[in-house]
């Protein structure tokens, strides 16, 4: 098991520093370069994400002055558009062209099924940041790791917060109608139910929708709404439902509260519950690190979209660490990955379970104003969350991945 920390980083490098200057020289040219390709929307509705990905690969990088046990770092970027055709074509043009040795993304999960097969037959070793279920249950990539998280494995979470901390008992879900959305929405569904509640309205709406009014129109008699958005539509939703008028609490998913977008949503977040991948409010040394590096250098507020390439470049630092730097074998550089833990990362400690998916801490979140700034501040901490929840992991895998259809609704009402 390997554990990489930033006293153990620092340690490293002062002893690197340490070494007569001719030998740093011979040791950095010694290696190759390691050419890491970086899969991101960067138009569209999920182009925010996109973008702050970037950003967050870059801060890892220029904080370890672009350089991962030895080598110098050249990343590529493939701009994906969100769509699964020009994703596979970006991972070919990566692979194939820019001889990348690792890929890390695509954020989207259809993007990130339309290119799974490629990969395994190229055997070459992803972080994926797509939340597709199946990428670490029922379709098993073994050359992929996940550390984002599984699509409902926060959802999972806030249901139990809503129905045991809360006491919600009636509950209206709407979602972005993609996969992502789907599985959100199920998962949070799954866990509600079994623990009493009932989902009585679960509405879809298309990714690319301007206007929620028609569907928060239907809504109404509950104690909660529950909402699975990506990208900006978690912004355009809120600020409609703010503008509508409406009264009913709102439980986000792992997306809807993008830290970068909360100063635009303002005091129609106010109160908003949610269990996000990231919040600023994480009280670890390296968040605390990286925070001060994302504003100092893009004047922006991280957020999970960003947080979360930056752990991909810590568990890459940890992988090379066991295998010596070396990348040519890719079985030990995928096997390396799922077994480095993380003990200090912007997200908490995070390592990987048998299926390559991360382990996590779920933060249930709520946005309050501190001073003159929103803040997403942690409310209460799950520990050690894996993709299963509290299921058994073969009972689980031997059902339906989430659907539009399953779990199906038992307590819908008109």
């Amino acid at each position: 098991m390997v554990t990489v920390d930033r006293r153990s980083f620092i340690a490293g490098a002062a002893a690197a520093a340490a070494l007569p200057l001719a030998s740093r020289v011979a040791f950095a040219q010694d290696k190759p370069p390691l050419r890491i390709g970086l899969l991101c929307v960067k138009s569209g509705p999920l182009a925010s994400g996109g973008i702050a990905m970037e950003q967050g690969f870059n801060t890892f990088l220029k904080e370890r002055k672009f350089t991962i046990s030895g080598h110098k770092v050249e990343l590529m970027i493939g701009d994906t558009a969100g769509s699964p055709a020009v994703a596979k074509s970006k991972v070919q043009e990566l692979v194939e062209r820019s001889k990348v040795e690792i890929l890390c993304g695509p954020l989207a999960a259809n993007e990130a099924l339309a290119i799974a097969d490629y990969v395994i037959e190229q055997k070459i070793p992803i972080l994926s940041f797509a939340a597709a279920e199946d990428l670490t249950q029922r379709k098993l990539n073994p050359f992929l790791v996940r550390p984002s998280d599984a699509a409902g494995q926060t959802s999972h979470a806030l249901a139990d917060f809503a129905a045991t901390d809360r006491g919600y008992k009636r509950i209206a879900a709407l979602a972005d109608d993609f996969a992502f959305g789907h599985e959100q929405l199920g998962s949070f569904q799954r866990v509600f139910e079994d623990k009493g509640g009932k989902i009585v309205k679960k509405l879809f709406a298309p990714l690319n929708t301007a206007d929620y009014g028609p569907y928060i129109a239907q809504i109404k008699d509950v104690d909660a709404i529950f909402a699975g958005f990506a990208g900006s539509n978690g912004l355009k939703f809120v600020k409609q439902c703010y503008e509508f008028g409406v009264k009913i609490p709102i439980l986000g998913g792992q997306a809807v509260i993008d830290e970068t977008l909360l100063p635009q949503m303002g005091d129609a977040a106010l109160g908003l519950v949610n269990a996000p991948l990231y919040s600023s409010e994480i009280d670890t040394p390296s968040n605390k690190i990286f925070k001060e590096e994302m504003w100092a250098d893009y004047k922006a507020v991280p957020s999970g979209y960003s947080s979360i390439p930056y752990t991909m470049g810590q568990f890459i630092e940890a992988a090379l660490e066991r295998t010596g730097g070396r990348t040519e074998d890719r079985e030990a550089v995928v096997t390396a990955l799922r077994e480095a833990k993380l003990i200090d990362t912007p997200r908490g400690p995070l390592s990987f379970d048998g299926y390559g998916n991360v382990i996590i801490n779920a933060y249930i979140c709520e946005v309050k104003k501190i001073g003159d700034r929103y803040a997403n501040s942690v409310i209460k901490t799950y520990p050690n969350v894996t993709q299963f929840w509290t299921y058994d992991p073969n009972w689980y895998i031997a059902q339906p991945v989430y659907s539009r259809d399953y779990p199906p609704s038992r307590y819908l009402e008109p």
